[in-house]
Formats: C-alpha cells, sequence, structure tokens
C-alpha cells in the first residue's frame, strides 16, 4: 500500500465543484475514474477542501492510497506505479482544464485535508465600466467605481481568529466556527481589485461571504465598522451576499 500526494490545477467552469456527484461532472470523480482505469481500484481522492462549482485552483492538494497495480502493462506503468511516475500516468487521460502538477509518495498518516495547516484564496473583480470577455469565467465584474480603501479599512476587522458564523452558508456542517485568517490583503491593480485571504481553514462558502460583504462596503451600503458589528453578532443575515463563484481561485495549501 502506498500514500500519493497529488498537487492538482483547475478550471472549474464546466465543472458541479470538487466532489463527485452521481449525476454530474465534478474534479473528483473524473481524476478518480481516470486512476481506476490504471490500477482498477475504487479509490478515494482526498481534497485539502471541497470547492465550489465554478471555483478554480492552482495549487489544490490531494492524496490516495493504492496498492499501485496497473491492470495493463504499457511504456509508464510496469509493476508497481512509484509516486513521481503519477503525474505523467493520470495526466494522459485527463481532459485539458484539469492538470496534475506534482505527484510525490508521502507517509501514509499525510492526510490532504487533515495534514494542512493554511489555505491561500484569491479572488478577483474586474471594477470599469466595461467587460473583459475572455475574462467573464475567471472574474466578478461590476461596474461601478468601488472604495478599496473603505474596503481595505473593514478587511482590517478580519484578520485573527474569530467566530465566521455570519461568514458561513446556511448548508454548512462545520461544528465549529472559529477559524484564524493569517493576512487578508486587498489590492488594486488597474481596473482589477484582488482580495487574497490565508487562513487555517475556511467555513462553507466564507471566502465569499466575506468578499461580498467587503463589495457591499466598496459600494458605500455598509461603513466598514459595520463589519466588525456583523463578525460580532455571528448572524449570517447581516453580511453581504455570496460573491459568484467565478472569481475565486485556491491558490495553495501549506503543510
Amino acid at each position: 500500500m502506498k500514500n500519493i500526494k497529488l498537487l492538482i490545477q483547475y478550471d472549474g467552469t464546466n465543472y458541479a465543484g470538487w466532489q463527485r456527484q452521481k449525476d454530474e461532472r465534478t474534479i473528483q470523480g473524473v481524476i478518480e475514474d481516470v486512476i481506476k482505469r490504471v490500477t482498477g481500484e475504487n479509490l478515494r481522492l482526498i481534497p485539502s477542501g471541497r470547492t465550489d462549482a465554478g471555483v478554480h485552483a492552482l495549487g489544490q492538494v490531494a492524496n490516495f492510497k493504492t496498492v499501485s497495480k496497473p491492470l495493463h502493462q504499457n511504456l509508464w506503468c510496469e509493476g508497481k506505479i512509484e509516486g513521481k511516475r503519477w503525474k505523467d500516468i493520470i495526466n494522459a487521460s485527463l481532459p485539458e482544464d484539469i492538470k496534475i502538477l506534482d505527484s510525490a509518495e508521502v507517509d501514509m498518516d499525510f492526510h490532504a485535508r487533515y495534514s494542512a495547516r493554511g489555505r491561500l484564496y484569491s479572488y478577483t473583480i474586474l471594477n470599469q465600466e466595461d467587460p473583459i470577455t475572455i475574462l467573464r469565467n475567471y472574474v466578478w465584474h461590476i461596474r461601478r467605481n468601488l472604495n478599496v480603501e473603505a474596503m481595505i479599512e473593514a478587511g482590517r476587522f478580519l484578520t485573527g481568529e474569530h467566530d465566521f458564523s455570519s461568514f458561513r452558508a446556511s448548508a454548512c456542517t462545520a461544528r465549529k466556527t472559529a477559524r484564524k485568517i493569517a493576512e487578508l490583503r486587498i489590492e488594486k491593480r488597474r481596473s482589477f481589485i484582488v482580495i487574497t485571504i490565508e487562513a487555517n481553514a475556511f467555513l462553507h462558502h466564507m471566502v465569499r461571504n466575506i468578499v461580498g460583504t467587503l463589495v457591499e462596503v466598496g459600494r458605500g451600503r455598509l461603513s466598514p465598522d459595520a463589519v466588525r458589528e456583523i463578525l460580532s453578532a455571528k448572524d449570517r443575515n447581516l453580511a453581504g451576499p455570496t460573491a459568484p463563484a467565478r472569481g475565486l481561485i485556491l491558490m495553495g495549501v501549506k503543510y
């Protein structure tokens, strides 16, 4: 038995999220099916975290345990498959919008989710009158000029360890709602506003709900101080709307 760690990037536009679903095409389902065709195993691919439909990743991490006995001998796999060779084996059968960047054999106790110490997400807003058509699946286009300085001020209230109940999805099943945001950075890059958030872990929709609330501040519908009050209230109804999935990218995971 071996434990294989994968570093994965994907464009989530055409998928119903990470998690395998019976009647939907998902990232997990596609990769697991490829591995099954190679080994014959009904294995489970464990991610650092599940991304929603339309969310992208440049640094998703996942692991699976396998006896790595290929069904068919070929140039890629003769007998046992070494950790570093999984990258090429899986990529050979993946669609163009999913790619394995690296693969390696790791200790048996490595768990992509529970071994992680931090996750880094980036959210991009296109803040100008006209859209950019080729970026339509990767940014949230907002025509009205946003007050970035007010958004930065509001973001300061969210750093550190807090109960983020006000920013969790109604369907979130997490038993503990305290999370620690190590950094929340908001940068204006010409017509783009990039919001980067690093935390030890995230609640369901937490990043998108934070972004949606910060945009309400940028629009002048909420004051920066209101974000502190929303955080303390632990009431999702007080926070802003959930930002669209398409602007969100999982950049990387720390171990």
